[in-house]
């Protein structure tokens, strides 16, 4: 009886094509989109432990902020008027000499194109200290970086990211020559290894200018945007990040926390809020898309339900000739669950494709990415996606099996 059950089941689904493809489409959606999306949160995952490689836990980020406000002023900041100029290089010195701190380096980000003999590139120009190696994970593959002299002396010199140097030099050697930056010369001293993407910024993609360079001859300033240190102990984390808080608060004539014009933060703190954001995120977008899933345990529902109405005649004649109630309703019943699991099948599908695709794009902006379907996504959708089927069919189902066959057969 149960294969019979099976034949009848899959002979009136493809009596109504259409509707069931439709159907089985409306589920499929929604459990590609929940795979995707936790793809995603894997590829997020791994992107997250990748900055780890270029900023270790051991660093801590003191970023200028506006006064009486959590917001950062950083480089978003700047182009809105909004950017806060009280970090001097003398506060990068001091935060230097603290007795936990390897090294430290102030940075200034501006935009601008680079030009080499009619190739033009525009990049995002990082003013950084000579000491950055000494801090996050940094390689040349081409030449050196600059030194503290240059630094001091405000010399007009440049290390190109990877990928500028390809636009610029192709094959050829870039070490050595010259290279415009609004419209100035700067002697190309290195070329940075490929670096991928940190913190949604394509290191790649951006030359590095020594930091007083960029203050002084290219954008007229006097001020960085954020200092960057590593410590020796990161057991002390704690009391450095005190420290270097109360040092800049004493340096700023600040007496109020309220009026900090400053943050400092370690990397691991800044890892772990990103990872909760992302998490968070997920979350989020799964408990949406399931409301998708329960969308389509209504159309199983529906198509049933219409189903059911369609196939009056059909359910008395069965009855007629023996069939129990049983029998009907096991019959709607696997008509839900061979619509949920195609569904699920087709989904799975959908949901490696879509996936894939967002690791392409992923990978394609220099992102550290993992193209990976989660089996956890799978069970939840195609899980969740059953239960929904079961549950939205068990009416239609019971209404079928309760028909009385005469009434059913006069129906007709």
């Amino acid at each position: 009886m149960f294969i019979t059950n099976v034949k009848l089941s899959v002979t009136s689904l493809y009596a109504h094509k259409t509707r069931s493809v439709l159907t089985i489409l409306g589920i499929s959606i929604g459990i590609a989109i929940v795979i995707a999306i936790m793809a995603a949160g894997k590829g997020l995952d791994k992107m997250i432990q990748g900055q780890l490689e270029t900023f270790s836990p051991a660093t801590i980020s003191i970023e200028v902020r506006i006064p009486t406000s959590k917001k950062s002023a950083g480089a978003a900041a700047q182009f809105t008027g909004a950017a806060v100029t009280t970090m001097k290089n003398k506060d990068v010195e001091a935060v230097a000499k603290h007795t936990n701190v390897v090294a430290a380096y102030g940075y200034i980000t501006g935009q601008a194109i680079v030009s080499y003999q009619g190739q033009t590139k525009t990049s995002l120009i990082l003013g950084e200290g000579y000491n950055m190696p000494e801090v996050e994970k940094f390689s040349v593959s081409e030449g050196r970086m600059f030194t503290r002299d240059e630094d001091d002396s405000l010399s007009q010199v440049v290390v190109l990211g990877a990928t500028v140097k390809e636009k610029l030099f192709g094959d050829d050697t870039a070490a050595g020559k010259t290279v415009y930056i609004k419209g100035k010369p700067f002697k190309v001293v290195g070329v940075a290894a490929k670096r991928g993407a940190a913190f949604f910024m394509d290191m790649d993609n951006l030359v590095i200018v020594p930091v007083k360079t960029m203050q002084k001859r290219i954008m007229g300033i006097d001020y960085v945007m954020a200092i960057i240190a590593k410590m020796k102990d990161m057991n002390q984390a704690d009391a450095t990040v005190a420290d270097l808080t109360a040092l800049l608060r004493e340096r700023h004539d600040i007496t109020d926390p309220n009026k900090d014009d400053f943050e400092v933060q370690t990397m691991s703190e800044a890892m772990d809020m990103l990872a909760t954001i992302v998490n968070g995120i997920t979350f989020l977008l799964v408990a949406l898309v399931c409301i998708s899933l329960v969308v389509g345990g209504v159309g199983i529902m529906n198509i049933m339900y219409v189903s059911v109405t369609e196939r009056v005649f059909e359910i008395g004649l069965r009855k007629a000739v023996g069939a129990k109630a049983h029998d009907i309703l096991m019959q709607f019943l696997f008509e839900a669950v061979i619509i949920t699991v195609l569904g699920g099948l087709v989904g799975i599908v959908l949901g490696a494709i879509l996936a894939l695709i967002i690791y392409l794009i992923a990978i394609s902006y220099n992102f550290v990415w993992v193209y990976a379907i989660p089996l956890s996504s799978i069970l939840l959708s195609v899980g969740f996606s059953a239960f929904v089927g079961l549950l939205f069919g068990i009416y239609p189902a019971k209404k079928a099996a309760g028909l009385d066959p005469i009434t059913a057969l006069r129906a007709e």
